[in-house]
């Protein structure tokens, strides 16, 4: 039992500053998230862009790259909760229409299929076809919940189990715990969406 506490300080002594501020900002993102405020995005620009360098460090470079990404697309999801909604009022929670998921899911496959090739045959990238697939379908899930649709919750469920085994193997303990608490949320998250959809739903029209 000793030999495991001490395991866990020397982890602990050696995270980065960089990664402590990605997991408190990223947990702080998705709770504000949860709760449609429009702060969850300007506190996720910090989170993703602590995590390209985590990711470079681990050497997951899709994820690097994903998060890279989430830099830019945090920006439209910003816009797109302020002005999305019909008259560019405020986006309203929507579901996911089944030809738009089924597109995304298509995509999300040749997003795995030729990102992982290119990883690992042409990089020296750790779990390239699982760090692919991860990487795919949190981009599908951040573009659903920048539209504010319903089931982007339950994508990030998905998402946030298998990245959990992923940070574990690679030794980022701290970042895997941040997926346990986010599973915590995105369940949160559903529900508090869903609420306020169909109280939306069975709100009398106005002229």
């Amino acid at each position: 039992m000793t030999d495991f506490y001490n395991s866990m300080l020397e982890t602990l002594q050696a995270m980065s500053l960089v990664e402590v501020i990605g997991v408190i900002t990223g947990i702080a993102g998705v709770w504000l998230a949860a709760r449609q405020s429009i702060w969850t995005w300007p506190v996720s620009v910090v989170s993703v862009t602590a995590y390209v360098f985590v990711f470079y460090e681990a050497r997951l470079y899709a994820d690097m790259g994903l998060n890279a990404f989430f830099i830019i697309t945090s920006f439209y999801g910003w816009y797109e909760w302020m002005y999305g909604g019909k008259g560019h009022t405020e986006r309203k929670v929507t579901q996911v229409q089944q030809r738009e998921f089924w597109v995304m899911v298509m995509l999300a496959v040749a997003f795995t299929g030729s990102l992982g090739y290119f990883l690992d045959n042409y990089t020296n990238a750790d779990l390239s076809y699982t760090d692919s697939a991860t990487t795919a379908v949190s981009l599908m899930a951040y573009w659903m919940q920048a539209k504010k649709r319903l089931e982007s919750w339950l994508v990030w469920l998905a998402v946030d189990v298998v990245y959990i085994g992923v940070f574990t193997y690679k030794e980022l303990y701290l970042t895997a715990l941040l997926y346990v608490i986010f599973l915590i949320l995105a369940t949160m998250g559903y529900f508090d969406w869903k609420r306020d959809m169909e109280k939306e739903a069975a709100a009398p029209v106005t002229k």
